[in-house]
């Protein structure tokens, strides 16, 4: 699977785009705050309905504008496929297949899959649990379109359920009772199915992430990751029961997959306060090569290689170590400056101002 086509019209700062992407390296190169990361992240959008930044569907409609469209033509198994996403930034978003309008998300995932490198990445590491739940989560989705199911419906039944416990007050009536019963059910069914989904893909990917590591530090460093949560011992049903008061009492759901860190550990000591800044980025990127390599493997299907200015973080000698440990599959790479040695692009991408100029590469 490769995009041989990008179009866009009013995402972000771009009020036009028509770009032809090289099926191997694609150079997006200009100064900063030309929109480099901009077309890595409408790509991206097409593989999970959703910004790899953060941001709402608003912010990615260029001012002044009402709409953003995102238009991609891939090729896969000789066959052409042209996605179409409408963005708008009051309302719901338009989604299209090969011009036939879809209703669901689901629908438009699996046709692109993405491995986003950025130096924000750090914060697999040194961030927040969301951070790491998020990664877990987003390769999920990518591995099979169900678990995006699963994820959707984990958050739709925990905003339910917190909203009823803000309007409790701190008292546990017979009504409030009654309905966190139906609740806690629900909640148990969806977050047993995503709790056992990450455990899964955990195992399979520390032994994975470990070796990245190794080739990455030249073997100085040994990785091992796991799941902390509060409530596997017994089960979640059981653990929402004992926390139920304590629920009710602070207003919010304080056990359930939300709340479970994925544990990261350098030499057996916690990565995220005792690896060096430069140890923490090498971790990052063996974490998402790791996780690339898994959902190759598990879909038969290579993922899209987006590289948002990577290299500008790195020593020389990580630098030279990720160029050997890139996938031979497609890729866009951004740069507001020199690119290593050993990245031979197809096609160069000239950002200047809104001018955007499109030639073969060395």
């Amino acid at each position: 699977m490769t995009v041989a086509h990008l179009w866009l019209k009013d995402f972000r700062n771009h009020p036009e785009v028509d770009l032809k992407l090289d099926p191997g390296i694609t150079l997006i190169i200009g100064d900063n705050g030309r929109g480099k990361t901009n077309l890595i992240e409408a790509l991206n959008w097409l593989s999970r309905g959703t910004s790899f930044r953060g941001a709402s569907t608003e912010a990615m409609v260029r001012l002044g504008s009402d709409r953003a469209v995102i238009r991609s033509e891939i090729n896969t198994d000789g066959r052409e496929i042209l996605l179409e996403a409408e963005l708008l930034a009051s309302g719901r978003n338009r989604i299209q297949v090969n011009r036939q309008r879809v209703t669901r998300l689901r629908d438009l995932l699996g046709y692109i899959r993405t491995t986003v490198f950025g130096p924000e990445d750090l914060q697999l590491v040194k961030g927040s649990p969301g951070e790491r739940r998020g990664w877990i989560d987003d390769l999920l989705v990518d591995l099979h379109p169900r678990n995006y199911v699963l994820r959707r419906d984990l958050d739709r039944i925990l905003r339910q359920r917190n909203t009823l416990l803000k309007q409790a007050r701190g008292r546990l009536s017979t009504e409030v009772e009654a309905t966190l019963d139906v609740w806690d059910t629900q909640l148990s069914e969806v977050g047993e199915g995503i709790a056992n989904a990450r455990r899964e893909v955990i195992e399979t990917l520390e032994p994975l992430v470990d070796n990245l590591l190794n080739a990455l530090t030249d073997g100085k460093s040994s990785m091992s990751m796991n799941v902390l949560d509060q409530w596997s011992t017994t089960s979640l049903k059981q653990a929402l029961g004992a926390a139920r008061n304590n629920d009710v009492k602070r207003g919010v759901t304080t056990v359930g997959p939300h709340r479970d860190e994925i544990f990261l550990s350098l030499d057996g000591m916690p990565a995220r306060t005792h690896a060096s800044q430069g140890e923490q980025r090498s971790i990052a990127l063996a974490m998402r090569l790791a996780g690339h390599r898994l959902v190759a493997d598990q879909t038969g299907e290579e993922p899209i290689v987006l590289l948002d200015d990577v290299f500008s973080e790195l020593d020389v000698r990580r630098c030279a170590a990720l160029v050997g440990l890139l996938p031979s599959s497609q890729a866009l790479m951004t740069s507001a400056g020199a690119v290593p040695a050993g990245v031979e692009a197809g096609v160069i991408i000239q950002l200047d101002g809104e001018k955007i100029v499109s030639k073969g590469g060395s």
